[in-house]
């Protein structure tokens, strides 16, 4: 596939263009999601050209069949590709060639008539209650610059006192939370927004951070901040955490977001109902929230296995 160097005529080239920049501009895909679309139709656009003996047409995508978008799915399973990489890949097919559509260019039943592959079964890793409360201590934080070392303790806070993701807490502007606050209001996924309420280390956290930050804090401006003042960078967050693994030894799966699953696994596990917990989480669909009943299940079947007598 990697010989093809012209993977589509330039109509269909232009029109996949003009496709991403919607998803771009009008329905805001995240950054990385716009990068794995764009990869999969360039690999689609490039095994059809190689299964059609020549650069792919409209026409060709008109006439497509459930056979060939089958054929390309197989390949790259031989390529290695994994149940969750082919979702991917199809959900990437169908929304082109659905605009496709829209416009009055193809007919996209070929994409409607398969089924996405079954995604395995997997479960969020959790850390324990102490590992938790140990990564987000200001104490636990590496970094020799203590403003920075509170600034790192502050957005783990965030994670693991309100369940948030991560690009959620960097987004926060720095009047969205006082000192005195006891909810946080929330912009997740798709726009939406949500009410988070806030055990008092979460404002304690940010105030050692703000009274320690030597960048002044505009109210409608990033609360996070990175080394030379701009808007923090996740990677940052991430890189710390992996030193975090190495010095406090945790497994490989303690990740900023492994956070947010511990919020919402050690909730349930105090007692939290589901649907409190998928508010919070702002999750659309309950049945998301729903895989941490797994989690729960795990660790109470783990403890009985190493406590139980007769185990």
């Amino acid at each position: 596939m990697s010989e093809i160097l012209i993977p589509a005529s330039p109509e269909l080239m232009e029109k996949r263009r003009q496709w991403l920049e919607s998803l771009k501009g009008e329905r805001r895909l995240a950054a990385n999601t716009l990068e794995a679309y764009e990869r999969d139709t360039r690999q689609f656009l490039t095994f059809l050209t190689g299964h059609l003996g020549g650069p792919a047409t409209l026409a060709d995508i008109h006439t497509l069949r459930t056979a060939d978008l089958r054929a390309f799915l197989a390949q790259r399973r031989r390529d290695g590709a994994g149940a969750r990489s082919l979702g991917r890949h199809l959900a990437g097919l169908r929304s082109f060639l659905r605009h496709l559509e829209r416009k009055g260019l193809v007919n996209a039943a070929a994409a409607g008539a398969i089924r996405a592959p079954k995604q395995p079964k997997s479960l969020p890793k959790p850390l324990s209650d102490a590992q938790a409360l140990q990564v987000v201590t200001q104490q636990a934080q590496l970094h020799e610059e203590p403003w920075i070392a509170a600034r790192d303790a502050a957005v783990l806070t965030l994670l693991y006192g309100c369940g948030l993701r991560i690009s959620e807490a960097l987004d926060l502007r720095a009047g969205d939370l006082s000192a005195d606050a006891t909810t946080l209001r929330v912009t997740g996924k798709g726009g939406k927004t949500r009410l988070v309420p806030l055990l008092a280390v979460v404002p304690q956290a940010v105030e050692t951070y703000r009274a320690l930050c030597p960048y002044h804090l505009a109210p409608e401006e990033p609360l996070f901040r990175g080394a030379r003042g701009g808007k923090l960078n996740p990677a940052v967050i991430q890189r710390e955490m992996q030193k975090l693994r190495g010095a406090l030894g945790l497994p490989d799966s303690a990740t900023p977001h492994a956070l947010r699953h511990s919020f919402a696994t050690h909730l349930l596990a105090g007692g939290g109902d589901l649907r409190t917990i998928q508010e919070l989480l702002g999750h659309a669909s309950l049945s998301t929230t729903q895989v941490y009943t797994g989690v729960d299940q795990a660790r109470l079947l783990e403890v009985y296995d190493r406590a139980h007598p007769r185990a």
